[in-house]
């Protein structure tokens, strides 16, 4: 393809289905991204900047690294950002970001800020929940999925990604974006959502648990947990509790579900 010279309408042209790509094309949006971001002194991770709609922005306030999967785009980002590779201010690391991604995504403190592609955006927010070098995340996400990361307990949506968040730091959605805000359009609203940490992502035990509590959540959490639990241990963590058997997952908050997976482990 070479450089990419960009019009409007030809966005939808450029986008690669197998990338899950969708380029955000509303200025409004982007500029309360840029408004929402942390005031930190951290350098900037962004995943999937695609035609530089938003590193444009990042790289005035603050160094950006950036991880494109596509070739095509890391040429046209090479050519339109070649002053700012230049003086530094950007860093383009062309390949799939979970190659980089063996440990920590950086050598330094950083916060995420990106438009995510939605067939991986679950993925790479738990690996930067996981990650001790990353602070915050700014990120655009299916409005779906966003709604469970930052869901309260009692919520419809409140589930094992609220839990593993609420674990780490605070979640909110900033602002929710319409399919129209992108070319080409997804088929789903989308959310801007912010997770700001206090500490990293949890141990494996404690997430194998919190798949076993909400493998159905519509059944009680004591009938999710004795397919993987012992039966006495599970009735002994209740009583401990003075949790009812009948009691469903999203009724407890985060706080309840470490004490009984601390005394059921």
């Amino acid at each position: 393809m070479g450089t990419i010279v960009v019009m409007q309408q030809d966005r939808a042209k450029i986008a690669k289905k197998k990338f899950g790509q969708n380029f955000l094309k509303d200025e409004a949006v982007l500029a309360q991204i840029i408004q929402s971001m942390p005031d930190t002194p951290h350098r900037i991770a962004e995943i999937g900047p695609g035609l530089g709609d938003l590193t444009k922005y990042l790289v005035d306030v603050k160094s950006v690294t950036a991880f494109e999967v596509d070739t095509d785009l890391c040429k046209h980002l090479k050519h339109h950002f070649a002053d700012a590779i230049a003086t530094k201010a950007l860093e383009l690391r062309c390949g799939d970001v979970l190659e980089h991604w063996k440990s920590e995504l950086l050598d330094e403190p950083y916060d995420l800020v990106a438009n995510l592609p939605y067939y991986i955006a679950t993925n790479i927010i738990l690996k930067a929940l996981a990650d001790p070098a990353c602070r915050n995340l700014l990120v655009m996400i299916q409005r779906e999925v966003a709604e469970k990361f930052s869901a309260s307990p009692g919520e419809r949506a409140f589930g094992a990604l609220s839990v593993i968040t609420q674990s780490v730091g605070e979640a909110e959605i900033v602002i929710h974006v319409p399919p129209t805000a992108f070319e080409p359009a997804p088929k789903v609203d989308s959310s801007v959502l912010l997770i700001s940490k206090r500490s990293n992502r949890n141990d494996e035990g404690f997430e194998e648990f919190l798949r076993a509590a909400f493998t159905q959540p519509r059944k009680t959490l004591h009938k999710n947990l004795s397919s993987r639990y012992d039966g006495h241990s599970l009735i002994e963590a209740f009583e401990a509790l003075d949790l009812e058997r009948s009691i469903r997952p999203h009724q407890l908050d985060t706080s309840d579900f470490h004490r009984l997976y601390t005394l059921i482990k």
